[in-house]
């Protein structure tokens, strides 16, 4: 069964409130610019201790990712104040540290970006549900090698540097879960033809987005790029799936070009957690959920997005796949 994030947990519980992208640099580097051409502090200590000796430490990180590996690495987390409520839509920036706090890496700049879409692709599934997320951070990290580190959020609020708790990230590849560069498994993926119109036993969102059940991916792998989500919105324990699912669902209706196939596939068999994971995201070897993996004409998966995603995220991965 796909293992819940503490982080993605509290990015879905703990608030419903709701940047141009930098580089990060080493220790010894200057620091790095933000959107409004202010400067994040200079990360001149080799300690992550120091680092927080000379910033106050009130802020929650949350991430909204668990798969990391070596180089660089899209990371997407949410902060929350100690009420718990979300903020958003401040400047923030990563640093990085070996799991003994020396090593100090960063900044690396976060991106804001909304999980919102045209009203006419809201589904009833993220209107009713107040806790959903409605925005991620978005940073572009860099892990020199495996092993574990520990990522801290450097936040401006109020005229304010403030820091955020500590949180682990382990870096290395899960044992078979679909890679970038690699070929993606051709399987079957369940449509509305295979389920005899029993929509809702292959969709727990409402309305369906029948769109994306209409075609299989197994017909048109190898053939055309694909953007394969998986995501069950009635049950995400994450409860990022029912915004993930209206994004891929506005991207399919607006995308007039017809080069590219998109597909949800639901994560348990029969809709039902209890019953474990169908075949294809057991195929694809995921350790969470929602996943989006984005494959080119080949077959070959050209980029993945583990969490909450931005439309236009979605739509810069099915560029790179030649759609």
């Amino acid at each position: 069964m796909i293992a819940a994030l503490l982080a993605t947990l509290l990015l879905a519980s703990c608030g419903e409130d709701s940047a141009s992208q930098g580089q990060g640099g080493t220790v010894q580097g200057i620091a790095a610019s933000d959107q409004a051409g202010e400067s994040f502090p200079k990360a001149s200590s080799t300690s992550l201790g120091e680092l927080g000796q000379r910033n106050q430490e009130s802020l929650i990180l949350a991430p909204s990712v668990s798969v990391f590996v070596p180089g660089s690495n899209r990371y997407g987390f949410a902060l929350f104040d100690p009420a718990q409520k979300q903020i958003a839509g401040a400047s923030v920036a990563l640093y990085t540290a070996s799991r003994n706090g020396t090593n100090l890496r960063g900044p690396f700049i976060a991106r804001s970006e909304s999980l919102a879409v045209s009203p006419q692709y809201t589904s009833k599934t993220s209107s009713q549900d107040t806790g959903s997320a409605k925005s991620v951070y978005v940073a572009d990290v860099d892990f020199p090698k495996r092993g574990k580190y520990q990522v801290v959020a450097l936040a401006k609020l109020d005229g304010r540097i403030v820091l955020s708790s500590a949180f682990e990230a382990q870096v290395g590849e899960p044992n078979g879960l679909a890679a970038v560069g690699e070929t993606a498994p051709k399987v079957h993926t369940p449509t509305i033809d295979s389920v005899a119109g029993d929509v809702a036993r292959i969709s727990t969102r409402s309305p369906a987005a029948t769109g994306l059940l209409t075609t299989d991916l197994f017909d048109v792998y190898g053939k055309k790029p694909v953007a394969l989500l998986f995501a069950t919105p009635a049950l995400c324990q994450s409860r990022v799936c029912a915004p993930v699912v209206d994004i891929l669902e506005q991207a399919r209706a607006t995308d007039t070009s017809g080069k590219t196939a998109y597909i949800t596939n639901e994560i348990y068999k029969e809709n039902r957690v209890d019953r474990g994971l169908r075949t294809q995201p057991a195929a694809f070897g995921l350790p969470t959920e929602p996943w989006l993996f984005v494959l080119n004409g080949q077959g070959e998966v050209v980029e993945r997005i583990e969490g909450a995603f931005s439309l236009g995220e979605l739509r810069r991965a099915i560029a790179k796949a030649g759609g």
